[in-house]
């Protein structure tokens, strides 16, 4: 039933955790799982004192249980240990503290972590968080590296040491943080959701080294997972060695083997990439000068054509032919003019053969009436008709005299 108070009516401490205890006291047993951070086995105690803690978060619940409930697994369970309990919730009224009265305590064996780790790799996959095209290429040379790395370990060493050895400008942006145990989970996705809000760092490097499944169990958290799916810088993943494969490796934008690998990864060596500038430069000049060499040849070739050695030559040709045409179309036209004259004066002299007047010069004349025509016959003459006589030199007039001759009458 609710409560009803005031702060006139308030209720009591005592009253409040009497409350609290009776409503807990109603909850049934339940598994639960964690990480065994502190245990306490007091000497002839008969109750074993120890802390569950949640990997993933900063949450622990204190735990209880009879010593031969925990002798019973006391070779297999130590601090660090992950564990399954199955217990029963408890108030302790005087103090108004939780605890948890386990019954029964079950080690968690390497088999079942990783039938875990491959349920929730493939429920992540099946949400697209380890698909390829959420791969984000890294930056060619990057100004500045996040590195995410356990505090004077030799993966941070190796990583500054091979980095700066292939490229010494590179500058680190380094955050420590504990890479295992039941703080790594936090510290890390702290860390680098931290370097991922930084807008100079360019690329983030989670770097570690070898170590057992157990070890290596914070870098394959859901919680990890999701941070850095969700991380706008690329992420590279350095974790243990090459047979070590954290679920980090499947999310992350890049995987190396070791940390040393991440470093090469990372930043260009300036040896190389100083070879290779000289390579291509040299690359260059030869294509260069083989085109050059190419052209010349071609230019050479084209100046030794007669065309290019003596430009004249075509124009002279040509000269030739026209003269020789004008010199054939005038042999041609004298010809033609030659032909004409000759068949004009043919003609000229066979006109003047058949002309009347050539007649009238070999002495003949003609007789002609008054209007012109022409005496043809005698009969056409009546008498004493005068007639016209038109001779080479000149024309008279006659008549016709009948009786043997005609008269003349100039």
């Amino acid at each position: 039933m609710p409560l009803t108070t005031s702060a006139e009516a308030p209720l009591p401490v005592g009253e409040v955790s009497r409350l609290i205890g009776r409503w807990i006291d109603r909850l049934g047993a339940i598994w639960v799982e964690g990480q065994i951070t502190q245990l306490s086995r007091r000497p002839g105690a008969g109750v074993v004192f120890m802390t569950l803690r949640d990997p993933s978060h900063d949450i622990s619940v204190s735990v209880t249980c009879y010593r031969q409930t925990f002798d019973a697994v006391a070779d297999l369970v130590t601090e660090g240990a992950r564990v399954v309990v199955h217990a029963k919730p408890e108030w302790y009224a005087p103090r108004g503290q939780l605890s948890l009265r386990a019954a029964e305590i079950r080690p968690v064996g390497i088999g079942e972590l990783l039938a875990r780790l491959e349920q929730l790799k493939r429920s992540l996959a099946a949400e697209g968080l380890f698909a390829a095209e959420r791969k984000r290429p890294l930056p060619f040379l990057p100004q500045l590296v996040g590195l995410v790395c356990g505090r004077a370990s030799a993966a941070e060493r190796d990583v500054l040491e091979v980095a700066r050895r292939r490229w010494p400008a590179v500058r680190f942006e380094v955050r420590n943080v504990a890479v295992q145990g039941v703080h790594a989970v936090p510290q890390v996705v702290r860390a680098v959701r931290e370097l991922d809000g930084l807008p100079e760092v360019d690329v983030i490097v989670v770097a570690r080294g070898g170590g057992s499944v157990e070890d290596l169990l914070p870098f394959s958290d859901e919680q990890l997972v999701r941070a850095v799916a969700e991380c706008r810088t690329p992420v590279v993943s350095a974790i243990g060695h090459e047979p070590d494969s954290p679920l980090l490796d499947l999310v992350a934008d890049l995987r190396a083997a070791t940390p040393t690998d991440a470093a090469k990864k990372v930043v260009p060596d300036v040896r190389e990439e100083l070879d290779r500038v000289h390579a291509l430069r040299e690359r260059a000049l030869r294509c260069v000068r083989g085109v050059l060499e190419r052209e010349e040849r071609g230019l050479a070739h084209a100046l030794a054509r007669p065309v290019m050695e003596h430009p004249q030559r075509m124009v002279e040709e040509r000269q030739a032919q026209v003269e020789a045409l004008l010199a054939r179309s005038r042999r041609v036209l004298g010809h033609l003019l030659d032909r004409a004259d000759s068949e004009l004066s043919h003609t000229h002299a066979r006109v003047v053969a058949l002309s009347p007047a050539a007649t009238l010069e070999r002495g003949y004349a003609v007789l002609q009436r008054a209007d012109g025509t022409v005496v043809r016959s005698p009969g056409d003459v009546a008498g004493d008709e005068e007639l016209r006589a038109r001779v080479a030199a000149g024309a008279f007039t006659v008549r016709r005299v009948d009786g043997g001759g005609a008269g003349d009458r100039p």
